[in-house]
């Protein structure tokens, strides 16, 4: 971002997901112009909002990706500074913590490279591993399902108010709904660790303002999975949007764990939501979607559930009836 000198670099590694033979993990190289997340002040959250997205991605540079272990493996980053490993892999559960998590250590492999690199060159990644007690995982939406945004509003307007001039440590998530995601991380046990990955149509260049608001907020931690602008203006007629996806991918890479499925009746969630359990209806135990105040969208939605009954679904106004719902259907204790 500076006219005089060059930032120095960084890596931001994305929390992913994968299984005891399936390593599976992204992220980005950046520069690094250290963008304040609890930046108060209208100058200062106009300056972060146009660094997030004003980004300088480092291309075709050459990372390392070590495990606790001492294996190595890596990968470049494409024209967009983007990276993305998938490959086969042996015993990763063995290089787990007990709560499921791999940790990785991320650097630069390139000796040639003259610039100042955060962390001594050391950036660390997780990758989950759902443990072998989880009963189920969960899938949630984030805008307007834990955190207001405004999808509803008029032009979209109260999504560029909430994303560029409020900070993540000032935003507020939806009453309850921490609770409730902890309550079904933890199901009937109390000790299950499901998994929840959140999944959202928000660009990767949200990626740390979202997970420090999860973080700050008492969420459980789990993968975040966004799209990349490019995603974005590539998109055709007939595509299936990134965030059904992300979904499908997840419920491909555990067949024989059962996920619910929560979301909003703001947008499309519902019709994907449908659209997946119709797919992988043995890997779908519930559907819940968050009202908004917006009668016609609510009129549609409760249109496309009038004669389901497949599987539980409840249109949510409260998290404490959710938690109710969860409990009878016997998800948590």
């Amino acid at each position: 971002m500076s006219w005089f000198k060059k930032d120095p670099l960084q890596i931001i590694t994305f929390k992913s997901y994968g299984t005891n033979t399936h390593f599976y993990i992204r992220g980005r190289a950046l520069e690094d112009e250290t963008i304040n997340l609890e930046q108060k002040g209208l100058f200062g959250l106009l300056l972060n909002s146009w660094k997030r997205f004003e980004t300088d991605e480092i291309k075709h540079a050459t990372l390392k990706v070590t495990l606790i272990n001492g294996q190595t493996i890596t990968t470049t980053t494409d024209n967009h500074g983007y990276f993305k490993i998938d490959i086969k892999a042996d015993d990763l559960e063995d290089l787990t913590n007990q709560n499921g998590w791999l940790e990785y250590k991320m650097s630069y492999d390139n000796e040639t490279i003259k610039r100042h690199i955060q962390n001594e060159n050391r950036f660390l990644g997780e990758l989950l591993l759902p443990c072998s007690q989880s009963e189920f995982g969960v899938i949630s939406d984030i805008d307007d399902t834990i955190i207001h945004t405004g999808v509803v509003s008029t032009l979209k307007w109260k999504v560029l108010l909430n994303s560029i001039f409020k900070s993540a440590a000032s935003r507020i998530p939806l009453e309850g709904a921490a609770d409730f995601y902890h309550k079904l991380h933890r199901g009937v046990s109390g000790t299950n660790a499901n998994p929840i990955f959140y999944v959202s149509h928000s660009p990767w260049n949200l990626y740390r303002y979202l997970e420090f608001f999860l973080k700050q907020n008492n969420f459980p931690k789990g993968p975040i999975l966004l799209r990349s602008f490019k995603d974005i203006f590539k998109k055709k007629s007939g595509d299936l949007a990134q965030k059904q996806i992300e979904i499908l991918n997840i419920l491909k890479t555990y067949p024989n764990l059962k996920f619910i499925l929560i979301g909003d009746s703001g947008e499309y969630d519902a019709d994907i939501y449908l659209d997946v359990a119709e797919k992988f209806p043995s890997q779908i135990a519930a559907i819940y979607l968050r009202s908004v105040k917006h009668k016609k969208k609510m009129r549609r939605v409760r249109s496309l559930f009038n004669d389901y009954n497949q599987i539980p679904v409840l249109l949510v106004d409260s998290s404490e009836q959710a938690i109710r719902h969860a409990k009878q259907h016997g998800f948590i204790a």
